[in-house]
């Protein structure tokens, strides 16, 4: 092949691939026309409200609003009245498992976790089995 046959060549390549960008832009919709398009579908209730695809679906607050003041009042009625549930842990299964007498002392916990951790038994920190996923 000669010279000119092969600059004839890369030009037709060219100027194909220039004429499909050129078609490729006209054919795309401007800005506008996106923003436009968008809004349409909004007020039309095609576009979901933020919150509800996936995650957890919350109520708006029924009632009238109260004010922290109001609040306040009511916790210490109800801290008065005794209504309120203690702080900590109040699972039954917990508070029965800390009722029951120890049977080793401080000494003897500390000596069997340095055992485990020459032997390379502990988890490390963040690494158990239901730490949360990186």
């Amino acid at each position: 092949m000669s010279s000119k046959s092969i600059v004839v060549a890369v030009a037709a390549v060219a100027a194909s691939l220039a004429w499909q960008l050129a078609q490729a832009q006209a054919s795309a919709p401007t800005r506008a026309d996106v923003k436009a398009e968008t809004r349409a579908a909004e007020k039309s209730g095609d576009i979901p409200k933020p919150g509800e695809l996936g995650g957890p679906k919350f109520q708006a607050p029924t009632g009238t609003p109260v004010n922290r003041a109001d609040r306040k009042k009511a916790t210490r009625d109800a801290e008065k009245a005794g209504q309120l549930a203690p702080a900590g842990s109040t699972n039954r299964a917990d508070n029965a498992i800390r009722a029951q007498p120890t049977t080793r002392s401080r000494a003897e916990r500390k000596a069997e976790t340095r055992a485990a951790n020459k032997k390379h038994e502990l988890v490390p920190a963040g690494q158990g089995p239901d730490s949360p996923p990186k």
